[in-house]
């Protein structure tokens, strides 16, 4: 077996779920004792009827299909049954297999297998197995396809093999939220959706619009703060031919496109006090002129505006028209901050770890706690859409299957302290940094004073979290320090330079310590 072979055998999916359709012996046994040693669980149905209990009782991550099934007729039997699975799991992927175990000299015809293999790629399957299965290929199909973590997701919708969103996490919060709109989503009132940039404010408008009765209809979104004042009205009313200079045929206006259905202005405040006249017009009465034009045009349509300022704040200095606030704001939806709602941090990491593992060619095991901890204590000001960066970078420069403080490092610039408002008063930061150092500081890093807790990453000074960096660093390289330097992106003089300077703190506390013993900080060059 290769080093790709024995790299992949050691990756496990804690969690996963796959669903075999098969009625060979040796072909299941094959699988169990793959799936067994990836710690996946198996559901195994012998047929039509048993595969589609099984999921309705619940979803799996991944499902094996055998191209000939009991209780279905027929040569195309097969893929009778995946077009009736992918119905009820248009997100599963589903692998075909072929041929039959007790004949291995059919699987070896070339150009019967290309054949069936193409038509199960066209029917919509991931991938293809001849039988009888190799397990190694068996097993780089579970790596490639199943994801390293399933994900807890407060809401979702899909739309046959694309998923339309998919909201994380199941924090009080953020389940608030969601059954929030949820309730608004039935009306056609305007929805109003507030918070700051990167919180999902767009994923909670295409909730309400999938949850209402407009969800067959066009979701149209415009970016206001992307527009001109100019070109907002032509982009948002349309235009009728000769209305201005390259005006050369009608165009229909994002109005017209969102008939039937919903539409999305994104940043509100940023449209000029003309276009917010016009828009409360629309609003009240759903009629319109194109630019340049005299006819009324009539249109149904659900608005929902958001914005990251205080809506209610632009009206008081003037910026926004107070008749329009109190039209858009029929149905209001606050977006809460990531740091509002941190029990989702994990599950968020894990989602973007899946999203980016194929991308970035690399599988993730686990998360490193400390990592995680001091994800727990920064503000993120960018929010969501901040981690999401964070972790794609992250997989990108680092290496192994943890996912670990050594793999930000590049953040230690980025990741400065908390706000002002993120603050705490002396007495709390030294509780916190005492209970962060329990918590994960480990007995070889040095303790440090409140002072310098309260200008560090929620309590962690920066100089903590790039020793501990170096550590993990140095772990993964085996103390090559060359290979250590080249991962956190400094030279080998500079990180010589640290490694001495904490040998000599660690020196000094030492003989501080009556009693103990401790084992070296740093591996000896």
């Amino acid at each position: 077996m290769n080093q790709r072979a024995i790299q992949s055998s050691s990756i496990p999916h804690y969690g996963a779920s796959v669903l075999i359709v098969d009625d060979e012996p040796q072909t299941i046994r094959l699988m169990l004792e793959v799936l067994a040693r990836k710690g996946i669980s198996a559901k195994l149905a012998g047929g039509r009827k048993a595969a589609m209990d099984a999921l309705d009782r619940a979803p799996c991550d991944l499902a094996f299909l055998s191209e000939q099934i009991t209780g279905v007729k027929g040569p195309s039997g097969g893929f009778e049954l995946l077009a009736a699975m992918r119905s009820v799991a248009p997100e599963m992927p589903v692998v075909m297999m072929s041929g039959r175990s007790a004949e291995p000299s059919q699987t070896r015809d070339l150009y019967w297998g290309t054949q069936a293999a193409v038509r199960a790629i066209q029917a919509g399957c991931r991938n293809f197995l001849l039988k009888p299965l190799n397990p190694q290929a068996l097993e780089e199909i579970l790596d490639t396809l199943l994801p390293n973590r399933r994900v807890a997701t407060a809401a979702s919708a899909q739309e046959g093999d694309h998923c339309l969103y998919q909201i994380v996490g199941k924090s009080p919060r953020m389940l608030q939220t969601i059954a929030l709109a949820e309730r608004i989503a039935p009306t056609s009132v305007p929805a109003l959706i507030t918070g700051e940039s990167g919180t999902g404010k767009e994923l909670i408008s295409l909730l309400i619009h999938h949850r209402s009765r407009r969800a067959m209809g066009p979701f149209v979104r415009v970016n206001c703060a992307a527009l001109s004042d100019s070109l907002l009205e032509s982009e948002l009313f349309g235009h009728e031919k000769g209305a201005f200079t390259g005006a050369y045929t009608q165009r229909k206006g994002r109005f017209e496109m969102a008939h039937g259905g919903t539409l999305l202005l994104d940043e509100i405040t940023e449209t000029p006090p003309t276009f917010q006249a016009k828009l409360l017009r629309i609003i009240e009465q759903q009629e319109f002129e194109r630019v340049g034009g005299n006819d009324n045009i009539k249109v149904n349509v659900r608005i929902i505006s958001t914005t990251n300022r205080d809506l209610l704040h632009e009206v008081q200095m003037g910026r926004f028209r107070p008749d329009l606030y109190y039209r858009l704001s029929a149905a209001r939806i606050v977006a809460a901050p990531l740091r509002e709602r941190l029990e989702d941090l994990p599950e968020l990491t894990w989602h973007f770890v899946n999203l980016y593992a194929k991308e970035t060619e690399r599988r993730i095991e686990s998360l490193d706690p400390t990592m995680m901890e001091i994800f727990s204590r920064y503000h993120w000001p960018g929010n969501v859409r901040q981690l999401r960066n964070v972790v794609l970078t992250s997989l990108i420069l680092g290496s192994g299957p943890v996912l670990s403080l050594a793999d930000v490092s590049w953040l230690f610039d980025e990741l400065q302290p908390l706000t002002e408002s993120r603050q705490l008063s002396s007495t709390q930061n030294v509780t916190i940094g005492q209970e962060a150092k329990s918590k994960f500081v480990s007995p070889a890093i040095r303790p440090v004073s409140s002072a310098e807790e309260s200008t560090g990453l929620g309590g962690i000074p920066l100089d903590e979290i790039e020793r501990r960096a170096i550590l993990d660093t140095l772990r993964q390289t085996s103390g090559n320090q060359t290979r250590a330097a080249k991962v956190l992106g400094i030279s080998d003089r500079t990180l010589r330079e640290k490694i001495r300077r904490y040998r000599q703190q660690e020196s000094m506390e030492s003989q501080e310590v009556v009693g103990r013993i401790r084992r070296p900080l740093l591996p000896v060059s």
